[in-house]
């Protein structure tokens, strides 16, 4: 028995060992690109107190030149090189790509968490927040983008106050747009979420003295909201790569720059590789995070399966 059981115990400490390389790795991959894309935006930002801004910092005939020793990297030496020449461009799409995430999520949920109540717990209101969301998860993204751009022209009345704060005054009608679209979709997984919480808590919480308000307040948002993470989780990814939509409103986040540099140089494939990485370090980078929010705020005794 004791040997039909070693070997299973060794394939078993042979597979840890792999995942804990395979975990290494991904750190490591994880704070190699975030080292470059941080470096590369403070290098823009003061003024090219490294390297000239719009350049990379090492030159793609140096990379080059050094993996063209290599016998196994040679052949791939001009497509790294190349890959090195765009890196200042990638990375400054990239800002924008993530402050339009950001900021239409954060701003989208504090729309959600109304709509979602009023949904599960309103009279009349409930018609309304019914309405805002099947009319905007209804309606190609897309579609809404060319309203709010080309059909209102709202860019055209961005306050001064916020006008030259982005490289275009359409960034702020592409966060509008992202914010109104991810706002009906957080509101309908925090509503299933709201939906989980027994009904008797309810009940409970009036018992005890609590208004209606109050216990939805103090006793089911906290929890519907954590039920609400993972969900939520698909929605940070969701609008990470929804976000590539803002280029055909001329906004210029990481799609649109590169479809810039392919229409210039005509090596789409490369180009759209290396953008495509680009955008699984970020999808993956907001799944780690949420990850930990969601262990970070776990109730205790729920979840036995992950450890909590």
């Amino acid at each position: 028995m004791a040997g039909a059981t070693q070997p299973a115990a060794i394939r078993r400490r042979a597979a840890e060992s792999d995942l804990s390389v395979g975990r290494v790795l991904l750190v490591t991959a994880g704070a190699l690109f975030w080292g470059w894309l941080v470096a590369s935006w403070l290098n823009r930002w003061l003024g090219g107190v490294v390297v000239p801004v719009g350049e990379p910092f090492v030159r793609p005939a140096t990379v080059e030149t050094a993996l063209a020793t290599l016998p196994g990297l040679a052949a791939y030496a001009e497509p790294i090189g190349f890959a090195v020449g765009i890196s200042p461009e990638i990375a400054r799409g990239a800002w924008l790509t993530i402050v339009i995430t950001t900021v239409s999520l954060f701003i989208g949920f504090f729309i959600a968490v109304p709509l979602a109540v009023t949904r599960v717990y309103g009279r009349y209101s409930a018609y309304l927040s019914l309405g805002y969301t099947e009319l905007l998860r209804g309606t190609p993204l897309l579609a809404q983008l060319f309203v709010l751009h080309f059909g209102l022209n709202l860019g055209a009345y961005v306050p001064g106050a916020l006008s030259g704060v982005f490289p275009r005054n359409v960034v702020w009608v592409a966060i509008l747009g992202f914010t109104l679209n991810g706002a009906a979709y957080q509101a309908e997984y925090i509503r299933g979420a709201l939906e989980s919480v027994e009904e008797g808590q309810i009940t409970a919480g009036r018992a005890i003295g609590l208004s209606r308000v109050e216990t939805i307040y103090y006793v089911v948002l906290p929890q519907g909201l954590r039920y609400a993470i993972p969900s939520w989780t698909n929605e940070f990814i969701y609008l990470i790569k929804y976000s590539s939509l803002a280029a055909f409103i001329t906004v210029p986040e990481l799609y649109y720059r590169a479809d810039q540099i392919a229409a210039s140089t005509f090596r789409y494939t490369l180009i759209f590789a290396v953008t495509g990485l680009a955008y699984l370090a970020l999808v993956l980078t907001a799944s780690k995070l949420m990850e930990a929010v969601e262990a970070r705020v776990a109730i205790p005794g729920l979840g036995a399966d992950r450890g909590r």
